[in-house]
């Protein structure tokens, strides 16, 4: 029972450490990035260049938050000239969101900045034999991801 209890409070805090160990990675992988745009504009521009184009609904619904809060973030994109709007064609009264060719190139630099920032701290703070065990441990997380 004593094991038990021990093994499972071993096995939440190392849930606990991942958790921080990714979104500390995230974090310098967006600090290579931030060129202005909040989380939520970036999210929108995501979601938009993988699913293709939505209506406000659609990606609020997507993203979690109010519809009202959708439309403001999509009126700052658009306003940058991110997103466009145009009248869905099944139904005039519905607005459907595209990416600009402006907004897939933020989109793509800022995946590649990241990639890059990640590259360069790889390469600094980790030897070779970390990098390897590195390249092996991101296996076992694909897995486990997958369920």
């Amino acid at each position: 029972m004593a094991d038990e209890q021990r093994e499972l409070r071993e096995l939440r805090e190392t849930a606990e450490d991942l958790q921080l160990a990714v979104r500390m990675v995230v974090r310098q992988m967006r600090a290579a990035t931030s060129e202005g745009l909040s989380l939520s504009q970036v999210a929108v521009l995501k979601q938009l260049d993988s699913r293709g184009p939505a209506t406000a609904a659609e990606l609020a619904r997507v993203e979690r938050i109010r519809p009202q809060s959708m439309i403001a973030t999509v009126h700052a994109l658009r306003a940058a000239g991110y997103v466009e709007r145009s009248a869905d064609p099944t139904d005039g009264r519905r607005q459907i969101i595209a990416l600009t060719e402006s907004g897939r190139d933020t989109v793509r630099e800022r995946r590649e900045a990241g990639y890059e920032r990640l590259a360069e701290l790889l390469a600094e703070r980790l030897s070779e034999p970390e990098r390897a065990t590195l390249r092996e441990a991101i296996g076992l997380l694909i897995r486990l991801a997958e369920g």
